[in-house]
């Protein structure tokens, strides 16, 4: 289930970009830049769970070993 979560998050991180592309060529370049912002923060979110440590281990294999995530 936390793998979905993530791949979700991924996906609208992506759609955030997209969408902030058009607003920016539109002329609202506040709302593009928050919209990247806001993608950046969800990536951000998705290395963190996923990226491992210095131990190999990563917290997104950690959760779902214990039930959290699935």
């Amino acid at each position: 289930m936390l793998n979905l979560v993530l791949s979700l998050l991924v996906l609208a991180a992506f759609a955030l970009i997209a969408g902030a592309f058009i607003l920016f060529r539109r002329g609202f370049r506040k709302q593009a830049g928050l919209m990247v912002v806001a993608a950046l923060v969800a990536l951000l979110n998705v290395a963190i769970w996923t990226i491992p440590d210095s131990q190999g281990r990563a917290p997104v294999n950690t959760a779902t070993a214990e039930g959290i995530g699935g």
